[in-house]
């Protein structure tokens, strides 16, 4: 039987154990702490620039990118079980929250605006028509007192 990479990547975890094939949205890999230690370390033991580097990333399905950001996580101390996204700290949590309402905010304030500027050309145009409304009964009076001035 011939399996394509792809038959092997589904089929295999990061471990090279097999798993059970589910249909779907395929998931993240996360990776464990001992996993990404054992990877830092085969990948430091290799010569710099070595083509040997490049095969253990291959051979692993990692990009240079994971190892230097699990390198910056065991620099740090947070070398952890994770997909790489950094724990949030609650400055951050209180910054999101800020952004979002300050989005609602300027989506409420911009709202409010377009309907000032309706309600100013509804006002114009009442006020338009209030004054032709006068001149008209400026006009049926004068006409009505020179109709009344010709009858004397």
């Amino acid at each position: 039987m011939t399996m394509t990479l792809a038959d092997q990547t589904a089929m295999t975890g990061q471990d090279g154990r097999v798993t059970e094939q589910q249909p779907g949205r395929p998931k993240r890999r996360t990776f464990t702490k001992a996993y990404k230690a054992r990877i830092l370390a085969a990948f430091d033991a290799l010569p710099e620039g070595s083509a040997e580097r490049g095969a253990l990333l291959r051979k692993e399905r990692l990009y240079h990118s994971h190892i230097e950001h699990w390198r910056k996580q065991a620099e740090n101390g947070t070398l952890a079980a994770s997909t790489g996204k950094p724990a949030r700290s609650a400055e951050a949590e209180e910054m999101t929250l800020l952004r979002a309402e300050n989005k609602k905010l300027k989506a409420e304030a911009a709202k409010l605006e377009a309907r000032n500027e309706k309600l100013a050309g509804e006002l114009g145009k009442t006020r338009t028509a209030l004054d032709i409304a006068g001149k008209a009964f400026a006009l049926l009076q004068d006409i009505s007192s020179s109709a009344d001035s010709d009858k004397s």
